[in-house]
C-alpha cells in the first residue's frame, strides 16, 4: 500500500499545483514560485536536474564548473 499511497499523493500535489496556476496551470506556479521563493525552487531544481560529474567525460568538452540561472520577468527586470 505504501507505493499506492505515495503515488496518490503525488497526484495529488501537480493538481494543485495545476489549480494554483489558474490558466497558466502548473508552469505559472512554478514560475511564481521561483519569483517569490528562489531559495526553495533552486533547491527543487537541484533535485530534479540530473547529476552530472566531470569523471568520464570528454576532455574536450568538460561540463561546466558553474552552472548560472537567470530568473528573467517578461519585462526585462530582473
Amino acid at each position: 500500500m505504501p507505493n499506492k499511497t505515495t503515488a496518490l499523493l503525488k497526484d495529488a500535489i501537480l493538481q494543485a499545483a495545476e489549480k494554483a496556476g489558474g490558466e497558466g496551470g502548473m508552469v505559472a506556479y512554478l514560475t511564481q514560485q521561483a519569483e517569490d521563493n528562489p531559495g526553495p525552487f533552486m533547491a527543487l531544481l537541484g533535485k530534479v536536474l540530473p547529476i552530472q560529474t566531470m569523471h568520464g567525460s570528454d576532455p574536450d568538452n568538460p561540463l561546466p564548473g558553474v552552472i548560472t540561472l537567470n530568473i528573467v520577468k517578461p519585462d526585462g527586470a530582473a
